[in-house]
């Protein structure tokens, strides 16, 4: 929760309550408060509430930095090893010295960390394994340096409650025949320190929804920066970003990543995540990807998954495209419970039937239609074939579990599936 106090009064309001004690103004699309009591809103104090939004690290002099970072490190590489936390939201990560670069996945050793620190296990037996899976370039210390995602094993060498790599991949094996393609729109909103969203009025809210989504001005854009250092971030890396753009509710942004085959998608989208903390890290704000941060007339936060197999790209794919729709159509409450990290308790917030999202309780389907569970792209009906969108999962959606969840679904024996997490 976001608290904003005044300087006349000790009192509150809450950037996700709806302020019924003032009257909200609008001027070209600025948006300026009036409220009935002595509410002190300058220039000044508002300048020196947005510098408190930002991260104390983020002001060290990095001209410092710099020259530390500039210097030569031998035939020596570091290793970033990064993983998914005991909330299956979170990202960790730790960093060793090897000895030369990796020319592969199977030159990096396998590590261990402290579960008990991360919400994986108790402090008695708190060893885990970290196992790498697949390698990136390093876009923050640079080559010949890397990033390694990493399953998470316990103690007994069995996969983590959190780690859903493992079965994703057992699935994706299996249908391996169909190349299956995935193509996931990460949504995410910018947020200072103190919890409310980047550049938002510090006594109250910015103009309506409308000028904001693929807007482009410094009173329609929040936070670009972060946006394009990312995108180059995830291109250096060798991450599979495919686009972005700014989103529907102000400082709210989307990034594609895709088209990725079987279990790559997951890797690659947890890897952009990652990179966009980094980024966020490195100016002194935060990405939420809360599927419904402020309460109200502002659009939530998705994560849409586009899929495609070889039959449906092919001459009369539409046909497939249906048949996999309906099948999804009688596993609706089982898809709801993966498609974020609380079993569907978060999408509730989300998936209200308003601001471009389904009813949770309804599956639905349509052509070009955002209000629907499932959209079939225009280009799609009229091609007869291609791909088709599930708009269901939330921002902070596994990828791993919702992928194998629909290849699971649309693509293998009814008989042999049980959705489960």
């Amino acid at each position: 929760m976001c608290e904003v106090k005044t300087k006349a009064e000790n009192h509150s309001l809450s950037c996700r309550s709806a302020m019924t004690s003032s009257t909200r103004l609008y001027t070209s699309n600025r948006f300026r408060l009036v409220t009935p009591g002595p509410v002190s809103w300058t220039a000044s104090s508002c300048l020196t509430d947005k510098m408190a939004s930002l991260s104390v690290s983020s002001r060290l002099n990095k001209a410092v930095r710099q020259q530390y970072m500039s210097l030569p490190q031998g035939q020596k590489c570091q290793v970033t090893y990064i993983w998914i936390d005991g909330t299956g939201e979170g990202l960790r990560n730790k960093t060793r010295t090897l000895d030369m670069e990796p020319r592969s996945i199977d030159d990096i050793p396998e590590w261990n960390f402290d579960g008990s620190s991360t919400s994986q296990a108790e402090g008695s037996n708190s060893d885990m394994y970290l196992v790498p899976v697949h390698m990136f370039r390093d876009p923050f210390t640079l080559d010949p340096n890397k990033l390694v995602l990493c399953e998470v094993l316990k103690y007994n060498r069995l996969p983590a409650e959190t780690n859903h790599r493992n079965s994703c991949k057992d699935v994706m094996e299996k249908i391996k025949e169909h190349s299956l393609w995935f193509g996931m729109e990460q949504e995410y909103t910018l947020l200072g320190i103190d919890g409310c969203p980047f550049s938002w009025p510090t006594n109250g809210f910015p103009a309506p929804q409308g000028p904001y989504y693929c807007g482009v001005g410094a009173d329609h854009a929040y936070g670009r920066d972060v946006v394009e250092c990312h995108y180059k971030a995830c291109l250096y890396a060798g991450v599979k970003i495919y686009g972005t753009n700014a989103e529907v509710m102000p400082s709210q942004w989307e990034f594609q990543v895709g088209p990725c085959e079987g279990i790559e998608m997951g890797d690659h989208l947890w890897v952009a995540r990652f990179l966009l903390h980094r980024v966020c890290e490195d100016f002194g704000i935060v990405a939420t990807l809360d599927p419904k941060p402020i309460k109200g007339n502002w659009n939530g936060a998705g994560c849409h998954t586009n899929i495609s197999t070889k039959q449906m790209r092919e001459e009369g794919g539409l046909q497939h495209i249906e048949k996999a729709i309906e099948r999804l159509s009688k596993k609706h409450k089982e898809h709801i419970r993966m498609y974020d990290p609380r079993g569907g308790e978060d999408n509730v917030r989300r998936l209200t039937g308003l601001h471009e999202t389904s009813s949770i309780d309804d599956f639905s389907a349509g052509v070009a239609n955002r209000g629907a569970s499932i959209r079939i792209p225009r280009e799609v009906g009229k091609d007869g074939r291609g791909y088709f969108e599930d708009r269901r999962p939330a921002a902070n959606c596994d990828p791993y579990a919702v992928t194998k969840a629909i290849a699971q679904t649309c693509l293998l024996d009814p008989e042999e599936v049980s959705l489960k997490n």
